[in-house]
């Protein structure tokens, strides 16, 4: 359990040092306090997270350790995960240069906004962790694992995805940035694109899930789709 601690620490330190890199580096100024907003949203979150997980649910914070590019079970996985760190990383190099060459003007009320947008995205993940510990980073099916028909999963099949989208729609914002927002179009589609392929191995491989899709029609978003 230690070990495991460690390593999840490990991974948010290495968030970090990737936020250094995609934020303060294309920005190439550390005079950016939109962008310490939102390191210290991010991470205050993130660490929030982790530590609940460390105390009522290790398995699952074992399996979002595990997450990443190379360690999908499907090849299509790997793929689309390879676009997806891509599209994300794209989001903010986009929105610090942007900051860095003052192609937008975002007030401080709009920073605000993505702030709250992020740490709200957060929060619906975090709902979506507790009510379902096989939440994993990764698209596999573990021992004794059943489908979540409860809590947001009655509304939607994909409730996690909807609080990713909602963070990632805020970090432009935040970053006082709107030419950022261009980097969600290519998240979304990455996105759809892997919640669709998930589907699809859910179905083959997990008992009920066909049966879960034909009672929760939405993949997304609630009386649209």
């Amino acid at each position: 359990m230690k070990a495991l601690n460690i390593k999840a620490f490990a991974g948010i330190l290495q968030l970090f040092i990737v936020f250094a890199f995609t934020i303060f580096l294309p920005a190439w100024t550390f005079d950016y306090w939109q962008a310490w907003i939102v390191v210290a949203v991010f991470f205050g979150c993130t660490l929030a997270v982790t530590v609940y997980l460390m105390k009522n649910d290790p398995k699952l914070l074992e399996r979002r350790v595990k997450a990443g590019v190379g360690n999908e079970q499907e090849r299509s996985q790997n793929i689309i995960q390879a676009f997806a760190g891509a599209a994300f990383i794209a989001l903010f190099v986009i929105s610090a240069l942007d900051h860095r060459f003052g192609w937008s003007t975002v007030s401080g009320y709009l920073v605000a906004l993505g702030d709250i947008l992020v740490a709200l995205g957060f929060y619906l993940v975090f709902l979506v962790f507790k009510e379902n510990t096989f939440a994993s980073g990764t698209i596999e099916i573990g021992d004794d694992q059943k489908v979540v028909t409860t809590g947001p999963y009655a509304l939607v099949r994909h409730p996690m995805y909807i609080g990713a989208l909602v963070m990632l729609v805020g970090v432009p914002p935040a970053l006082g940035s709107l030419w950022g927002l261009l980097a969600i179009v290519p998240m979304t589609l990455v996105l759809v694109w892997r919640l669709l392929d998930e589907e699809k191995f859910l179905a083959r491989n997990l008992a009920g899930y066909s049966d879960y899709q034909r009672k929760v029609r939405y993949h997304l978003l609630p009386l649209i789709w």
